[in-house]
């Protein structure tokens, strides 16, 4: 990195030409940048680490859906849109936050034309609240989107997906956003191919043994799969890589991401590819790897929460567990031990 830059937004650096956030203590390595046919490539997917792919081909198609494009042939259809105050896009579940009456949303949900969009986008001024469409694409959009659609690399997508034994594919997400929008720290419970159709983005990705630095909401809270705060942000220790169009890159499930479009790329279109998890194993291999656990993790959270009848005990009751659990470093300090006994 070279130069810092500051204004009242945050302090910003080179990484490769982007203007990116500074983030001091990050300690990051850099994410593997492979063509996609390369040998390699199938053993890091296997092995659930990330990589960046380039020069596929696999979203060719669509690296002319800018604003203008999308604008002519998305169609006339209402799309989803997140209005944020601030330029960090934290994810919620509307449902659930209805059971937390004091849970004040992040963002707000509205739905728009896609010609209004464009408006907003392109007049925005700096006191208005930023916005990024995160939509599904589904058939209702024009026949030109299908068209661009149907000639991804849809043989090597699912070869791959077949190779991997994932499960079905659920969605694809179409992400257009404002230069240094963020969608924060969080995991997902899916497979992500993330392909980058216009403009760049930053992605920070953490492997899923750096869980306990990264302090996620309750799976009840609306903003489960969330990192709530950094008190340990001087031992996280993750990667980084900087994806540009046609670029695609692999974000293994459960492992925590954070992204960010660069403050000097313009408008950023994306779209990604998210795949069911496959089958579980019938014989399991110890000792499990931090994926597995963080599974084991979700379903013991969602058990307590049944059985208990109310997911807010959850959280008191493991702390008794675990604190309440006698090892013999207690020893020292367990005073009242013999006059119990």
């Amino acid at each position: 990195m070279a130069s810092v830059v500051s204004d009242k937004r945050g302090t910003y650096v080179d990484l490769e030409g982007h203007t990116v956030r500074k983030y001091d203590f990050l300690q990051l390595s850099k994410i593997p940048r492979l063509e996609f046919d390369d040998p390699n490539v199938e053993s890091i997917i296997a092995n659930e680490e990330p990589v960046l792919l380039v020069n596929s081909n696999i979203i060719s198609s669509a690296l002319k859906w800018d604003l203008d494009y999308l604008k002519k042939n998305l169609g006339a259809g209402s799309f989803s849109v997140y209005s944020s105050k601030t330029c960090k896009f934290m994810y919620y579940d509307e449902k659930r936050a209805k059971q937390w009456p004091y849970f004040i949303p992040p963002t707000q949900r509205i739905h728009m034309k896609f010609e209004e969009f464009c408006s907003r986008v392109r007049n925005l001024k700096a006191s208005d609240s930023r916005v990024y469409l995160q939509q599904m694409l589904d058939d209702s959009v024009g026949k030109n989107i299908v068209k661009d659609f149907l000639e991804f690399k849809w043989q090597w997508l699912t070869e791959m997906q077949r190779k991997m034994n994932w499960g079905s594919l659920t969605s694809n997400l179409l992400l257009i956003g404002l230069p240094g929008n963020i969608t924060p720290v969080h995991y997902d419970e899916q497979q992500n191919f993330f392909g980058q159709l216009t403009g760049f983005k930053r992605v920070i990705l953490f492997h899923p043994d750096q869980f306990k630095c990264l302090y996620p909401f309750p799976l009840y809270h609306p903003c489960d799969r969330q990192s709530q705060r950094f008190p340990k942000l001087k031992e996280l220790k993750g990667y980084e890589v900087i994806v540009g169009p046609g670029d695609v890159l692999y974000i293994p499930m459960y492992w925590w991401h954070h992204v960010e479009s660069t403050m000097n790329s313009g408008i950023t279109t994306s779209v990604n590819f998210w795949f069911k998890a496959g089958p579980t194993p019938s014989q399991i291999t110890h000792p499990l790897t931090a994926q597995q656990k963080v599974a084991v993790m979700r379903n013991i959270e969602r058990m307590l929460g049944e059985a208990l009848g109310d997911p807010h005990e959850v959280g008191p009751l493991l702390n008794c567990m675990v604190n309440g659990r006698y090892t013999e470093n207690n020893d020292e300090n367990d005073y009242g031990a013999d006059v119990l006994s």
